[in-house]
């Protein structure tokens, strides 16, 4: 049995948790600096909690000591002491990051590693690049591929179409921060928000544009065989030009706490919840131009006898089929690992990737143990 250590104890840490305690193969202690919030964590034979500030480095020494792996499941801008701090205790270390200093960080840290280092474990990035990188290998030379995804309510009441479905400081930080691109077989930055497109999926209209991190690393792992790499959120229709208004108009992208609030404040949270994935790429086949494309949809649904979110569903299963993979022998032990290492039919079959393997949303996933 393996002991896990899971920093941030929020709705994801707490999912998180959960899933692994419930398989039975996993050992995790929950640490947060908020007393309340770990109150709220599920109780379970195999989770403990621990009252840890992440600056405190004896407090993180004691409480990574004798780990296997580190999942952060806080924000980015912990990445800085808890990645090293993982490196220190010589445990494994995974994230949810979609932030690219952040994981231009791990990546450093990896170089001279006896452990792996797995950041962008969730959903984008994370499983859409999985996505993406499986479609390549069906073509003899690449033209175009591009990402999609949106997390997104399924009954929007607002002028945003919008609720809160994820951590409001990624949502901003996404919105805010210079996006990765091929263009051309160049690698590029293209600005947030922009290269507004529209598009249908099942009968449904979405728009699409840039935000930041979503490649994860496949701008750096296509250079040279792509000739156009790109990655895009949906909403629905005419949020983008709010936002537009609301970050670049007003210059809210200047004063972030201020956003953060308003969106705290004003966008409720939902529990009915719908995560689309779409991907597409087109390139040659046997000297033929061809296209595939992939579209999934997740709603929210119950895990292990609780109702949860499509979005906490997604994400916790992402980081949770990584560690299983890595224990599994199926990924890379030591230095830099990215998503797109990960075998997409491995990931798909596996007890919490299984997740991303429902075509009609996820009515019931149940954990089990390994045999």
């Amino acid at each position: 049995m393996k002991n896990i250590l899971v920093m941030g104890g929020g709705k994801i840490g707490e999912m998180i948790s959960s899933m692994l305690a419930d398989c039975g193969d996993y050992m995790v202690t929950v640490a947060d600096r908020d007393e309340m919030t770990l109150a709220r964590i599920t109780k379970h034979q195999r989770i403990e909690t621990a009252v840890v500030d992440a600056l405190d480095e004896k407090a993180m020494d004691a409480v990574m000591a004798g780990k296997y792996a580190v999942l952060m499941a806080c924000g980015h801008v912990m990445t800085h002491v808890i990645a090293p701090a993982a490196k220190k205790a010589g445990a494994h270390y995974f994230d949810l990051t979609e932030d690219v200093k952040s994981t231009r960080l791990v990546k450093d840290l990896a170089e001279d590693s006896e452990t792996a280092f797995i950041p962008q474990c969730g959903l984008a990035p994370g499983f859409i690049g999985i996505v993406a990188h499986h479609l390549t290998k069906n073509f003899d030379t690449l033209h175009n591929v591009h990402m999609r995804v949106g997390a997104l309510p399924v009954m929007p009441s607002n002028a945003l179409k919008y609720n809160l479905t994820w951590s409001t400081d990624g949502l901003i930080n996404e919105y805010c921060q210079p996006c990765e691109a091929i263009i051309d077989g160049v690698k590029t930055e293209t600005p947030p928000l922009e290269q507004l497109e529209n598009l249908c999926i099942d009968g449904v209209e979405y728009e699409a544009f840039n935000t930041s991190g979503g490649l994860g690393t496949l701008c750096e792992t296509l250079e040279g065989r792509v000739r156009n790499l790109n990655y895009r959120t949906m909403r629905y229709p005419g949020h983008r030009d709010i936002l537009k208004l609301l970050l670049q108009d007003l210059r809210l992208n200047e004063r972030q706490d201020l956003m953060r609030e308003i969106f705290e404040n004003a966008l409720p949270l939902t529990q009915q919840d719908v995560v689309v994935i779409y991907a597409t790429v087109s390139g040659t086949q046997n000297g033929k131009f061809m296209q595939e494309s992939y579209s999934q949809k997740v709603y929210a649904g119950e895990v292990n006898g609780k109702m949860q979110t499509g979005i906490q569903i997604t994400t916790a299963a992402g980081i949770c089929c990584m560690l299983d993979m890595l224990v599994n022998g199926d990924l890379p032990q030591k230095g830099f690992v990215r998503q797109e290492d990960a075998d997409f039919n491995i990931f798909i079959a596996n007890r919490f990737g299984s997740a991303y393997a429902k075509k009609e949303g996820v009515d019931q996933l149940v954990i089990n143990a390994a045999e």
